[in-house]
């Protein structure tokens, strides 16, 4: 059965209501899939750097950990690609049949100009 976790520092910084919203969506998307990853949007913004944040619920519904070692995800939505990074996360690491949120950071160099107007983007891994 699918549980939600925070890693360490985030068990520490967030807030009560973004606590809240993400047990929320966590109770709405936890039986999406029964198999693989899955990422469920939380929220998109850019900080000051002009990096592009994107928070989401990051579903490993598999029955391995899931590690980010040079994982490249892609940004996309149905017309296009609008960013893509490969990752290197030592401090992400994701138990099996475990949700757990995280925000991925693409640099100016990694993601195009109107990737905030993209609505209804999805995050996925790149399984070129």
């Amino acid at each position: 059965m699918q549980q939600l976790q925070f890693e360490q520092s985030w068990n520490k910084a967030l807030s009560t209501q973004d606590r809240s919203m993400i047990e929320e969506l966590f109770q709405q998307t936890k039986e999406l899939k029964t198999s693989g990853v899955h990422f469920s949007p939380i929220r998109l913004s850019y900080n000051y750097k002009k990096e592009l944040l994107i928070t989401v619920l990051v579903h490993n519904f598999t029955d391995r950990p899931l590690t980010f070692h040079n994982t490249s995800l892609v940004y996309r939505t149905l017309e296009k690609i609008v960013a893509e990074k490969n990752f290197t996360i030592p401090a992400l690491s994701v138990p099996a049949n475990v949700s757990m949120p995280w925000t991925f950071i693409f640099s100016e160099n990694d993601y195009h100009t109107d990737a905030l107007n993209c609505e209804n983007g999805l995050l996925l891994l790149d399984n070129k």
